[in-house]
Formats: structure tokens, sequence, C-alpha cells
């Protein structure tokens, strides 16, 4: 589907809701603007970080640290950004496709997004103090573990290994 198609039919299904109960539809429009409102200084800091650094980062460099060629050490190095960056899903997917088109490799990006919405180094504290200090170290560890298993398998699938 296209953009002006989902376009379409979320403003037909407003409409329908908006007839269906004006004010449900009028606070739930509320809502979602403060959240919105919430989530975009934090989503245009990223963009512009992610714009800064391709603009610094010339495709054949990322193509170099990050493409295809770059084989395990890439995809480690992808891996260890990935856990140790916190990035919400909704800029971390958009910023994966800049990268590939700049030149990185399906695997590497594999396991920068696995890692990163899986691995938890920065919120570690936060979590020791909710399921303990083993607990934690063991689930960040086998996340970790799994980015790789990750991209493994979207290399397999791809036609990366």
């Amino acid at each position: 589907m296209n953009n002006y198609s989902m376009y379409m039919i979320t403003l037909i299904l407003l409409g329908i809701s908006f007839k269906k109960d004006r004010n449900k539809t009028k606070k739930a429009l509320k809502k979602a603007w403060k959240a919105f409102e919430n989530i975009l200084p934090e989503f245009l800091g990223v963009i512009m970080l992610v714009g800064i650094l391709l603009a610094v980062l010339n495709p054949s460099l990322i193509s170099n640290l990050l493409g295809k060629e770059s084989g395990w050490i890439g995809i480690a190095l992808s891996a260890i950004v990935g856990a140790i960056t916190l990035i919400p899903g909704f800029v971390a997917f958009p910023t994966a496709a800049m990268l590939l088109k700049n030149g990185a490799g399906y695997m590497q990006i594999g396991a920068f997004i696995s890692a990163l919405m899986m691995v938890g180094i920065v919120t570690m504290p936060v979590e020791i103090k909710y399921f303990g200090k083993r607990l934690t170290i063991l689930r960040n560890v086998f996340a970790f573990l799994f980015s790789f298993v990750v991209a493994y398998v979207i290399g397999k699938v791809v036609g990366g290994i």
C-alpha cells in the first residue's frame, strides 16, 4: 500500500470514530498529540545526529565499517553500538534504512537493530533494581548473543554469507 492509501483509510476511520463518539475521538486526538509532542524532541535529536553522521561519514566509509565486506567484525561493531545505544524503535528503523542506503550490510544492520531492541546497557541500573543483578546480566548477555544469531539468519536469507 502506498502512503496516500494509508492516509485515506486513516481519515475514513477517524471520520467514523468522530461520528460514533465526538468526545472520545477528541480525547484520543489530544492524547495522540501529547504523545507526539513528548516524542518529537528525542526523534529530532536522533535524526539530526544521524544526519550529521551521514554527512561526516561518506558512503564508502560506512561500507567499510558496516558493509557486507566488513564481515563478523562489522557485525560485532554494530551489535556493540546497538547494545550501548538507547534509541526508540520508531527512530531505529528509519536510521537503519538510511544506513542501508549508504552502504551498510544487512547482517550488520540486523545485529545493530536486534541488539538495540533487546540489550539494555543504559537501562541496566533500572532493570537490576526490579529484576536483580544476575537475571539482568543473563538476559542482556543472551540477548547480545542472540543478535549474532539474528545477523546469521539474515545473512542466510538475504545471501550475506
